[in-house]
């Protein structure tokens, strides 16, 4: 099994009426040296400005991504020749960042290489700590700055200092 953390950016807060314009994943293993990046162009004529914004990217930017359905197919293979058994989704949030994935992979493949099911690193670590007031945030090395790669670089090097520092344990290999 694999352990694959992902990060996604949209342009509103739900897939089918708005969004998914970029997303990023990394493979958990110590070297964090595979990883995959795509942007695709919107399937609807909704966006909130707002959204856009925190990716830096403008809507005239986003009508010239890649369609949706290549960057998926792309996706999909990725984990395929990276991922050894099942591969798992793990997310900062994945509660949002399943939501797009999920309904993106169904929505233009009929099928999700993650099954139906995803983990929440937040949450991962608030029961490793026993305190579900505590942030793992701070154990990223990498700045979290919104372009996907980066941010689920720094969420897996939290993951790997979770196996390292604080006992969890998780395959990386």
């Amino acid at each position: 099994m694999s352990y694959i953390m992902v990060d996604i950016e949209s342009d509103g807060p739900i897939p089918g009426d708005y969004s998914m314009i970029s997303f990023g994943a990394i493979l958990i293993d110590e070297k964090l040296d595979r990883s995959f990046y795509g942007q695709l162009k919107p399937i609807s004529d909704n966006y909130i400005d707002e959204a856009l914004q925190i990716s830096g990217f403008t809507r005239t930017e986003t009508l010239q991504f890649n369609d949706p359905k290549t960057v998926m197919l792309q996706f999909e293979q990725w984990i395929q020749e990276n991922s050894k058994g099942r591969p798992f989704f793990i997310s900062d949030n994945n509660g949002f960042d399943w939501m797009f994935i999920c309904w993106y992979f169904h929505h233009f493949l009929k099928r999700n290489p993650f099954g139906h099911s995803s983990q929440n690193l937040g949450s991962l670590y608030k029961g490793i700590v026993k305190d579900t007031f505590k942030n793992f945030k701070h154990l990223r090395q990498t700045k979290h700055t919104h372009h996907p790669v980066d941010d689920a670089r720094g969420n897996a090097e939290a993951l790997l200092h979770m196996k390292k520092e604080m006992g969890l344990k998780i395959p990386t290999k």
